[in-house]
């Protein structure tokens, strides 16, 4: 029996262990996950833009950006609508181009012209989260902490300082489950009132 509680404990912790193992850092970089593409996809979307242009975009015509969040991360906010302690966003920024073998209109993804990663470690982080951006081939670099991405993600973030309100199928289980920001919504009622 003792063997058999041993046993059930480990594998409880197992997630908790395979996430811990998700970065790996040195000093204000951070290594890519490897397998991120194997995570689980959330969104797609075409020159969305805040403030500033993408990293690596300067120049180009169109980015098309693919979002990826670490398994353990989304079971979790399936679960909950929060945001576990080691949650990592990649955020693949890729060049669209518009003329291919065969293409007669639309836009197609190339070439990676950035990436961005959105790292919760709330032992490592002041403010719990903390943004990297790559050339893809390298490490990540960390934003200083008094970058604008910080503060908007604070004030517009739609849960836990993240932009779910971009990812719809999670937009609709933060609603389900109560867990979207003031900040949010007070952004909807602003919508909805400049739209009558």
């Amino acid at each position: 029996m003792k063997r058999l509680c041993q046993i059930a404990v480990l594998a409880a912790l197992l997630p908790c262990a395979a996430a811990a193992q998700i970065l790996s850092y040195n000093g204000n970089r951070v290594v890519l996950p490897a397998d991120y593409r194997e995570w689980v996809f959330l969104t797609s979307s075409l020159d969305l833009n805040y403030n500033d242009a993408v990293p690596g975009a300067s120049g180009r015509p169109s980015v098309l950006d693919n979002v990826f969040v670490n398994p353990d991360a989304y079971r979790s906010f399936v679960q909950t609508g929060t945001w576990p302690d080691k949650t990592v966003f990649v955020k693949e920024n890729r060049i669209a181009a518009s003329a291919g073998t065969i293409s007669k209109s639309g836009k197609f993804q190339t070439g990676i012209a950035s990436m961005e990663l959105h790292v919760k470690d709330e032992a490592r982080f002041p403010g719990k989260w903390a943004f990297f951006v790559s050339n893809g081939k390298t490490p990540g670099v960390q934003v200083p902490m008094s970058a604008d991405c910080y503060s908007c993600h604070a004030q517009h973030g739609a849960v836990d300082s993240t932009f779910v309100q971009f990812y719809p199928t999670l937009l609709e289980i933060a609603k389900t489950k109560g867990t979207l920001s003031a900040g949010y919504m007070s952004d909807e009622r602003a919508l909805a009132g400049a739209g009558k």
